[in-house]
């Protein structure tokens, strides 16, 4: 058998860079973080699309293929390259080849291409130094987190994190995956009458990895209460190293508010005292926890550590700095317009076909602004935040099918969705690339537009001029 190691110092990390896609938190703000001792985290969402759109953009700097010389499953490396790399890149007008859609039946192209997206992001992000490098992930994206995160635990990666759902057959795929062995994960269907619902199946071997083994990385979920964390560790079906405790205020999606569901008068979700996470409880449990969500300020970190916890996770302080993935034009506006004290953060019920609140920016000339919401044309070419649905049509009674909320409104109603669920809901895929550059033109001529997410600490950034590096913050927080 082959294994492929990692370095992993003991010293668990004071500060965790907190994962954002798409391609946000890249390879060169993970590695920034990284060589600084503290924990830089990649993005493994959407790593299939980031990948091939790369290569059409011409890898200027050679990273990619760099990267790809250094896959396991080098005939697959060739093939991407030759498939989708253009020298000197695509001419602007030319739209993006498209990965297609992947389904729980039909997946192979998707799969191999995040497998090696994964691959790549960790490998680039941990060049150069011994440091540990984590990956992000968020559980909604039921149909894709597996071959990321073994694409990932081939080039090393030493933690994973999770959220936006609860992760509960991810410690069991690590422990399988790390071994040599196929790992499953159980789809949620909306609508499954007999809760009998089909899994999803990575084997190594298919993919051109037979007999290889890998270190199995930590697991810390993302958690918003004791609760949630003392059951999952008594349903864990491996092992689990730590916690993220993030907070109402942490960018990205939130978790939903507890008890009952009320809106300000802006419309935003009412969080409360049950929404608080219960630090004493939380020690108990006798595992490392890092809080997330308002901490990155000065004094977050002592805050917290003298709460019992082991660190800090922060997003929103790293996403504007130089190393990372949003594109630069985007980032020199979001700072000088903090600093003129005119930005707000708008934590949207709607935005996310997910069904989770959606912190979001309020930028005029992005998706935020319901002008230019209404002007866009609905298509779902992405899909990774589609959910598996029990089909109930004639002639289709028993299979599983995919729907999003922010697809083209008669589609999503013909396959048995609510009219209702489409107000407001935005197509996060395409923006989110937008968001780091890699924006698809689409069939009318449309350039995807950005929405930009961000904690509400945002606003807090008045006095970081743009071109701040991730040291930089990483000494701030420090103190």
């Amino acid at each position: 058998m082959t294994e492929l190691t990692h370095v992993s110092p003991a010293r668990l990390p004071r500060i965790i860079q907190g994962g954002m896609g798409v391609a946000v938190s890249d390879w060169r703000l993970a590695r920034a973080v990284s060589q600084t001792g503290e924990l830089g985290v990649v993005s493994g969402t959407g790593i299939d699309n980031v990948l091939v759109r790369r290569l059409q953009d011409g890898d200027p700097e050679g990273h990619v293929r760099r990267a790809l010389a250094a896959y396991p499953n080098p005939a697959k490396a060739q093939e991407f390259v030759a498939k989708y790399f253009i020298e000197g890149g695509k001419a602007p007008e030319q739209p993006y080849a498209r990965v297609p859609l992947p389904t729980h039946r039909s997946h192979q192209l998707a799969w191999e291409l995040s497998i090696a997206g994964g691959f790549v992001e960790v490998w680039l992000a941990r060049e150069g130094h011994d440091h540990p490098v984590g990956l992000n992930l968020l559980t909604k994206l039921e149909l894709m987190t597996m071959p990321a995160l073994y694409g990932a635990m081939l080039a090393g990666v030493d933690t994973v994190i999770m959220g936006a759902g609860i992760p509960r057959e991810v410690p069991a795929a690590l422990d399988n995956l790390s071994a040599g062995r196929p790992g499953t994960f159980k789809l949620s269907v909306k609508g499954d009458p007999q809760g009998d619902t089909p899994s999803v199946t990575l084997d190594p071997a298919a993919y051109g990895f037979a007999g290889m083994t890998t270190v199995r990385p930590k697991f810390y979920p993302i958690v918003t209460s004791h609760v949630l964390a003392g059951a999952m560790l008594r349903k864990k079906t491996g092992g689990i190293e730590g916690f993220v405790v993030e907070g109402p205020t942490a960018g990205g999606h939130n978790a939903p508010p507890r008890g009952n569901y009320e809106l300000d008068a802006l419309g935003q979700p009412v969080y409360g005292e049950r929404d608080v996470c219960d630090l004493a409880e939380m020690r108990k449990l006798g595992l490392p926890f890092w809080l997330a969500g308002g901490y990155g300020k000065r004094g977050g970190l002592q805050e917290a550590l003298a709460e019992g916890a082991t660190g800090i996770q922060v997003g929103t302080l790293f996403a504007y700095a130089r190393e990372a993935g949003i594109r630069d034009e985007l980032q020199r506006r979001v700072l000088d317009e903090v600093q003129q004290g005119e930005l707000k953060v708008y934590t949207d019920p709607l935005a996310s076909p997910t069904g989770f609140p959606f912190k979001v920016v309020q930028l005029p000339d992005t998706l935020s602004n319901p002008e230019v919401y209404a002007r866009r044309m609905r298509i779902c070419d992405i899909g990774y935040l589609r959910e598996a649905y029990w089909d109930t049509a004639p002639g289709k009674e028993g299979k599983v099918g995919w729907r999003c909320a922010a697809e083209p409104v008669d589609q999503y109603v013909a396959k048995g969705g609510k009219i209702e669920d489409t107000v407001g809901r935005k197509c996060l895929c395409n923006a989110l690339m937008a968001d780091a550059g890699l924006p698809q033109i689409q069939r009318n001529g449309d350039v995807e537009k950005s929405l930009l997410t961000s904690g509400d600490g945002l606003t807090e950034l008045g006095s970081w001029k743009p071109g701040y590096t991730a040291a930089d913050a990483v000494a701030f927080l420090r103190g």
